[in-house]
């Protein structure tokens, strides 16, 4: 309760801000009205007509007969993924009229713990973006096949809960679910007795084995890939938040099948999940997919609701943010209409912040706590022996499992393939398209070194290696021979974190990420142009992929299902457990 604001609503206190001259939408009827909104400090005191609210001091803001709708929410977003530090994150995402965001941290998460998480946290708190704190539901993901730097156990699960900003418990597993895995179900039985949401990891779940995540208490999954999978949670009862990132682009596939058939919306949102900084840059963010939506044949209403309220309700924040309406988080964003939309103007928190796609008021550089930094720390040195996967003298052949990702969404497959060895190492073969891969310990626990081969980037020359690795972030490197390996991941090491392109012993590019081993504090627009660069100089290498380093970043995903590589080896994570890479020899 605000009195201010209160009495502001009531006519007896004056506004802070009135927008006046809008056409409001409603995503409580679904109407449209001729009208404005007034605020007081970070809240909506009223809408409609607020003439009454307008003092001498009132700021006033005529929309020009524009659309007045909430301002965004995503609903699952790891901000890590664009490799800004928090500030620039911040910035980038309301300069696009996203003023809210559900995130839980859990890349952080896995370099630094809950420390380092606090830590990021109290550096956005002074930014216009409101972040909600979903926990993660362990770290490390997979804990009996990956090292991770930070730890997520029950203990540290219902301290994170105990915050004032955690709304839930997030990425709950379908294997470990399945499995009854009892550190995981202790943590959701904790946020559940404190009547938080618990959201799901639910990809490729159909039938009992869907019915059974869900009783466990799921309100949310964000792993549909067609209209059949959506289709199936929603009828469980379960909100589906469609994905439309830099990564996975389901939307369409998911969403026409319900629009075709006429159904009730109301428990669909549209989320990001990984965006990457260029496509933030070039694209925009949620503003970009009310666009598709609009494309779609949704109806503009029905767009704005799965980008505010939608969201907002999944995760029981409809009386905080989601809608314009007396007590709300003033979060507003002036748009033109569906036939060409765009955020004009943007309010967050009752702040007039970006305007035509510009940030009024940069933030800052913040100094950032000693737990975000100085976070690589080789045990032992990585040399080109290190890296060889050695077999008999006397083998000719050895035929190996390759981890071959799909080149539209970062997926592995299993494929095998048949390798010469010369004195005892197996060769790659870049005719085959077979090149080595390894993830590299960087923690100084173990000095673990896991090695593999890999498939789908088509590389020809060179490697590459990146401290940005999910869900551990150890050093992931990937090459066409050792000793261009070894320079890669040697000066991943020397930048603090980062990405690396290598050839001929010759470091060719590069980018530093010494927040962590995966944030940088420039601005979104000049990491994008230097991500732009990187991704000129990898293709050069011959990598037909794009975005090499965020598809990179998901092969040592040990609970993704496929295949993956984690510094404890090869990984078939759907039956968790870890695979010789070399299954027979011939002589």
């Amino acid at each position: 309760m605000d009195i201010s604001v209160m009495r502001t609503a009531g006519g007896t206190e004056p506004a802070d801000l009135a927008i006046i001259n809008g056409r409001v939408v409603n995503v409580y009827t679904g109407e449209m009205s001729e009208g404005g909104i007034a605020t007081r400090g970070d809240k909506i005191a009223a809408v409609g007509d607020v003439a009454y609210t307008i003092g001498d001091d009132t700021e006033i803001i005529d929309a020009g007969g524009k659309y007045l709708v909430p301002g965004f929410i995503d609903g699952h977003i790891h901000p890590e993924s664009s490799n800004l530090a928090m500030r620039p994150f911040a910035q980038i995402l309301l300069q696009h009229g996203t003023t809210v965001v559900m995130t839980d941290l859990h890349e952080v998460g896995v370099v630094g713990g809950l420390e380092a998480i606090e830590a990021v946290l109290d550096e956005v708190a002074d930014t216009d973006l409101k972040i909600y704190f979903v926990v993660p539901s362990h770290v490390p993901f997979s804990p009996d096949l990956e090292t991770s730097g930070g730890l997520f156990d029950p203990e540290i699960i219902r301290k994170a809960l105990a915050r004032p900003d955690a709304i839930g418990l997030s990425e709950c597993v379908c294997t470990y679910i399945l499995s009854e895995y009892h550190e995981l179900l202790e943590s959701m039985r904790d946020t559940l007795d404190r009547r938080l949401t618990l959201h799901g990891h639910l990809p490729g779940m159909s039938g009992p084995e869907l019915n059974k995540c869900l009783a466990a208490g799921l309100s949310t999954d964000h792993e549909s890939f067609s209209g059949e999978d959506a289709l199936e949670r929603l009828r469980a009862g379960c909100h589906v938040q469609l994905r439309e990132g830099s990564i996975a682009s389901n939307l369409k596939d998911c969403l026409m099948p319900l629009i075709d058939r006429g159904l009730d919306l109301s428990r669909v949102s549209v989320i990001t999940d990984d965006l990457d900084t260029i496509d933030a840059v070039e694209r925009g963010h949620l503003d970009a997919d009310v666009r598709l939506l609009l494309s779609l044949g949704l109806g503009f209403v029905d767009a704005i609701r799965m980008v505010t309220l939608n969201p907002a309700r999944a995760f029981n924040l409809d009386q905080e943010i989601g809608g314009l309406a007396p007590g709300r988080r003033a979060d507003i964003n002036i748009v033109s209409g569906p036939e060409d939309f765009r955020v004009e103007k943007v309010i967050a928190a009752g702040r007039l912040v970006a305007e035509n796609g510009i940030f009024l008021k940069p933030y800052p550089v913040v100094a950032h706590k000693e737990i975000l930094t100085d976070t690589m720390k080789l045990r032992d040195p990585v040399t080109a022996d290190s890296l060889r996967i050695t077999v008999d003298n006397s083998a000719k052949f050895a035929r190996v499992h390759v981890i071959q990702t799909l080149d539209w969404i970062p997926v592995s497959e299993e494929r095998t393939a048949v390798l010469r060895v010369e004195d005892g190492v197996i060769q790659p073969d870049l005719e085959q398209d077979v090149l080595y891969v390894a993830q590299v310990e960087r923690y100084g626990k173990n000095g673990n070194i896991g090695k593999a081969f890999m498939g789908g980037f088509h590389m020809k020359r060179g490697a590459i290696a990146s401290s940005v690795g999910h869900d551990n972030h150890n050093i992931i490197v990937l090459g066409t021979n050792h000793p261009d390996m070894v320079v890669a991941v040697n000066r991943v090491v020397e930048l603090g974190g980062g990405q690396v392109a290598v050839d001929g012993g010759i470091v060719l590019d590069e980018l530093a990420y010494p927040i962590l081993g995966l944030l940088s504090d420039l601005p979104a627009e000049e990491l994008a142009e230097r991500k732009r660069r990187l991704n000129g100089t990898i293709a050069k290498l011959g990598s037909t992929i794009p975005l090499t380093f965020m598809f990179l970043s998901f092969m040592s995903l040990a609970a993704g299902g496929g295949y993956a590589i984690t510094d404890h080896g090869l990984i078939d994570s759907a039956n968790q457990k870890i695979v010789d890479p070399v299954i027979s020899l011939e002589y």
